[in-house]
């Protein structure tokens, strides 16, 4: 057998990663729409055997049926073929230039979701309650005041004043005040579910 080379490799996995990608949210915003693969297949004009067969990531998807879907779906086709956040993503205030003055887009959103924000005040030492806000569901925190170290999962980050952090909320997690009190912003957005 030949071997792949390394561009290869890489564009077989991220083929597959699209596939699961598509199976999972198909199946998901399917079921949340209360459609069977017989009603979907209908809204498509797609064979319920080619639906069945994308969301048990057999078959591997045209653009022109990734677009028929989101359309049925109503979902966007980037909705539709997005991968789950697995590791969260750290913005530092170090990045920041010195010499700018104004606003600072941390993260944009690019999907219709519904989503709350909140703003915690903790004292040295103390921590908030573990937590998580369901399958999903991505918190978006920025440190306004002091310093706080943020567990995900089994992870651990200490994120400074003027640091934000991007995550999959799905998880269990915590934040706790390092040395005096903090303030953090956090909007955790849900699924559209």
């Amino acid at each position: 057998m030949p071997e792949l080379s390394e561009g290869a490799h890489e564009a077989t996995d991220e083929g597959a990663d699209i596939r699961v990608a598509v199976a999972d949210n198909m199946r998901r915003v399917r079921l949340a729409r209360g459609l069977s693969l017989r009603e979907l297949a209908t809204q498509t004009g797609l064979s319920k055997a080619l639906l069945s067969q994308i969301e048990r990531q057999i078959a591997n998807p045209t653009v022109s049926t990734l677009t028929r879907l989101a359309a049925a779906l109503d979902v966007s086709f980037s909705e539709l073929t997005r991968s789950p956040q697995t590791e969260p993503l750290v913005i530092r205030a170090a990045d920041r230039s010195a010499n700018t003055t104004g606003a600072r887009l941390l993260f944009s959103m690019m999907e219709r979701r519904r989503f709350d924000v909140s703003e915690g005040f903790l004292d040295a030492g103390d921590g908030g309650v573990m937590s998580d806000h369901g399958r999903g569901s991505i918190e978006y925190g920025y440190v306004m005041t002091g310093a706080v170290e943020l567990t995900v999962g089994e992870r651990t980050f200490t994120l400074d004043a003027g640091d934000a952090v991007q995550f999959s909320a799905a998880l269990q997690h915590i934040y706790r005040s390092i040395d005096s009190q903090s303030t953090i912003l956090t909007v955790v957005a849900y699924a559209d579910d």
